[in-house]
């Protein structure tokens, strides 16, 4: 992520997860998407991008599988397991949460 687009521990994560709500993504798609859904506000570096996947492939909330991609090369798609959907459906929840709490301060100062 950029450093004027500095996100909250645990909200990369989220992103990954809802963007892969939609259809499996290689990598490389997924940062795009989210740098697209974002208005090009949002950049998710390769370094924060892949330690992310691996770490969420690894708590089951997705699975990767080869495949080729647009360009007809080999690359490791991602998709959201049932696990996964649950994780985001309460991270959304825990996000809603957050960010009406921080709203309520900011309005109140």
């Amino acid at each position: 992520m950029t450093k004027s687009a500095e996100l909250l521990h645990g909200t990369l994560d989220l992103l990954i997860l809802k963007v892969l709500c939609l259809e499996p993504m290689h990598g490389w798609a997924v940062a795009q998407r989210i740098h697209q859904l974002s208005k090009e506000v949002l950049r998710v570096n390769q370094s924060a991008l892949y330690p992310a996947l691996h770490r969420l492939e690894h708590q089951a909330w997705i699975a990767a599988e080869w495949g080729e991609s647009e360009n007809n090369r080999r690359a490791k798609y991602y998709s959201l397991t049932k696990a996964g959907r649950a994780r985001l459906e309460a991270e959304e929840q825990s996000w809603d949460r957050l960010s009406t709490a921080v709203k309520g301060v900011l309005k109140a100062v």
